[in-house]
This record gives C-alpha cells, sequence and structure tokens, in this order.
C-alpha cells in the first residue's frame, strides 16, 4: 500500500496523507520557538528558509511520507509524523506535534501507529528516528515504542544550537523487534 492511500486510527487520533490544505497548520507549529527548539534553535524565519533546502523537514501538505495527525474527537490539528524512505528496507520516523499537545502520550500513540503501518504495509526491515542528546522528550517517544538506542553522532553544523555539543542520538528497531513486542503485547492481553 501506498503512503498516500494510508489513513490510520488510534484511540485517539487519525493519521490521514497530508495534504496542501494542512500547510498553515504545518507553518503554525514552525513559528513556535518550542516546537523548533531542538531543530534550529526556535521559530522558523520563513522569509529567508526555503523548505527545499532546509536542514530538517518543513512539510507543506505535498509530501508523499507525511501523515497529518487530527484529533478523532473534534478533528482538531495536532500535529505531523512521517516515515521517510532511506531506502527499500530502511525508513526514518519523524514527528512534530504542537505544544499544548505534548504530554498525553499522543507522540507515543501516533509513532507506534506509524511504525506499526511501516513494517505491516511498508515493507520496512528496520525503522530508525534520531533526535539531539538533550531532547529528553522526543528520546522517550522513541523508548516508549520500543526504539532502543543505537549510537550518538558528533555533526559539526554550520551554525551549532544550545545542546548541539551533546550530540545527536538515533534509535531503531527491526522488523523481528516490533513482531516480538507485538506477540509479547498480544500475549499478556490475553491472559
Amino acid at each position: 500500500m501506498r503512503p498516500s492511500a494510508a489513513i490510520l486510527r488510534t484511540a485517539r487520533l487519525t493519521l490521514a496523507p497530508c495534504r496542501p490544505g494542512d500547510a498553515a497548520d504545518f507553518i503554525a507549529l514552525e513559528l513556535d520557538a518550542e516546537v523548533m527548539r531542538f531543530l534550529n534553535g526556535g521559530a522558523v524565519d520563513h522569509a529567508a528558509t526555503d523548505p527545499e533546502r532546509a536542514a530538517f523537514l518543513m512539510p507543506r501538505g505535498t509530501e508523499p511520507y507525511v501523515w497529518t495527525a487530527r484529533r478523532i474527537a473534534g478533528d482538531a490539528f495536532v500535529g505531523w509524523f512521517c516515515l521517510y524512505p532511506e531506502d527499500e528496507t530502511l525508513a526514518e520516523l519523524g514527528y512534530r506535534l504542537r505544544r499544548s499537545d505534548w504530554g498525553m502520550g499522543l507522540a507515543s500513540e501516533g509513532a507506534r501507529a506509524l511504525v506499526a503501518w511501516g513494517f505491516e504495509h511498508g515493507g520496512y526491515e528496520r525503522i530508525v528516528a534520531s533526535t539531539m542528546a538533550v531532547n529528553l522528550g522526543s528520546r522517550r517517544v522513541m523508548e516508549k515504542i520500543g526504539m532502543r538506542y543505537a549510537r550518538t553522532d558528533f555533526i559539526d553544523f554550520p551554525d551549532p544550537i544550545p545542546g548541539s555539543e551533546h550530540g545527536d542520538v538515533r534509535y531503531e528497531m527491526t522488523r523481528s523487534d516490533w513482531a516480538a513486542r507485538t506477540h509479547s503485547s498480544a500475549e499478556r492481553t490475553c491472559q
């Protein structure tokens, strides 16, 4: 199944392929300095930043591997999730949520659904995610969904932001890790 056709539902969210009408919500996320703190140190200067040349994903509603997340109750915009294919067997998970939706488990809920889709329908053998080492909230999401720490990379950025000196951490999950975790959860539910 192509990502552009997959609509995912969780207990509280609908993840639907992004569309151009989502651009205003996506841009609003980029204008929140706290949301963007670990990506570029603060709100995006849209007059000076070309989404095609940015060092981080700036979706505009036409990207085939980005899903818009909305609450099932009320259809309120929550954020977006992506599963970007690095090659046929490897994809990178990403997400960005409105600050008002932090701390509610929505990032884990949406990420877990997208990882499941990636292994069940996307054909991926491994899914990775990375963030700044100091981004503890994002690291918790990765750990909660079953990803394991793989390594820390130290990148020489031309314009480093506070915390970048601690490196970027990479987490990963293989299809067999996911299957074992899913099987184990199903067994606990049946007991």
